[in-house]
């Protein structure tokens, strides 16, 4: 029987993990891992594979800078501040016939982004494969001090609020594999290097310690992945179409074609914040946004429920098919 990933980790992996040092039951973003009675770390871990997250062809400046982000993502969600990662390399055979060339452009990305975010890699292995590339990537942080934020903390009558915008990568990818086109080249560099490179929201998942109830970042779809709160919060959620926020460029290709409403919600590859917060709190989540210079969304409420539904701007729910891109 095929499973994804969610439910191989629930049923082989959850029943061998350790609540008291931290695990979370392997349902949060990341782990918090007690060092002392007075002191915490917070650790992730995040694998790229090619031909699932990356395109042979990705220049392997920009696959390391993704690889690196995509981990930074989950610390953002937690509101964790990075302070060091392992790498785990496997280089498959394709780049083995240019290893120097292909090393010496990942090095570089990551000595950019070890730079942008203040983190340093502390050790790891490399080795080579005659499958493909892989790229496995541990990071570690300090915990906010304001309160970590988990995604089981949603209360009925919270609001949902979404940094940035949503859809922009699952475009850019359409684009590149030729599903859908956009005959101006500014808005589709824009939704290109919104695939191709990640914006961890480090400074947001800071700042909405001790304001956020729950959060998540959004890896796999904005529906599926506030489906994660939603599940271990044991509530549903209604999110209005029309408020989410969608970049000039993603409208130009909504006007043209609204089947790919389904690719800006389900698509995936944000990794912007998906996070709930009591009305109360509102005020507070716009000065966490000004203080992060991150723009943030009220895209929908918390409420009794038992799922994930989208309404339009007349507050009747939406027929959509996929919730998500679910891991193999």
């Amino acid at each position: 029987m095929k499973m994804d990933e969610f439910s191989r980790i629930k049923r082989y992996f959850a029943p061998l993990s350790s609540t008291e040092l931290g695990s979370l039951g392997l349902r949060d973003d990341a782990a918090i891992l007690p060092v002392n009675d007075s002191s915490h770390l917070v650790v992730s871990s995040d694998a790229l594979v090619q031909g699932v997250h990356f395109r042979s062809e990705d220049t392997p400046y920009y696959v390391a800078r993704k690889a690196l982000r995509t981990n930074l993502s989950d610390l953002a969600a937690m509101g964790s501040q990075p302070v060091a990662y392992t790498l785990t390399l496997i280089i498959g055979r394709e780049q083995q016939n240019k290893t120097c060339d292909w090393l010496e452009k990942f090095a570089a990305g990551l000595a950019c982004d070890q730079d942008e975010f203040k983190i340093s890699l502390i050790g790891g292995d490399s080795v080579t494969s005659p499958g493909p590339t892989t790229i496995s990537i541990t990071i570690f942080g300090k915990p906010n001090p304001s309160g970590s934020i988990f995604r089981s903390n949603a209360k009925v009558g919270d609001e949902i609020f979404v940094s940035g915008t949503i859809g922009d990568a699952a475009l850019g990818l359409g684009l590149l594999k030729g599903e859908i086109t956009l005959d101006t080249k500014e808005h589709a560099d824009h939704l290109l290097d919104r695939y191709r490179l990640p914006r961890p929201r480090t400074a947001l998942g800071k700042a909405l310690g001790g304001v956020a109830s729950a959060a998540m970042d959004v890896s796999d779809g904005l529906l599926q992945d506030l489906g994660h709160i939603c599940a271990e919060s044991n509530v549903g959620a209604v999110v209005e179409w029309r408020d989410i926020p969608i970049s000039e460029s993603a409208n130009l290709l909504l006007n043209e074609n609204d089947n790919v409403i389904e690719l800006i919600l389900n698509g995936g590859d944000d990794y912007e914040i998906v996070f709930t917060a009591s009305p109360s709190s509102r005020q507070k989540v716009m000065e966490a946004s000004d203080r992060s210079n991150t723009p943030v969304t009220r895209i929908g409420h918390i409420n009794s429920g038992v799922s994930v539904s989208v309404i339009d701007g007349s507050g009747r729910a939406m027929e959509l098919g996929s919730k998500g891109y679910r891991h193999a």
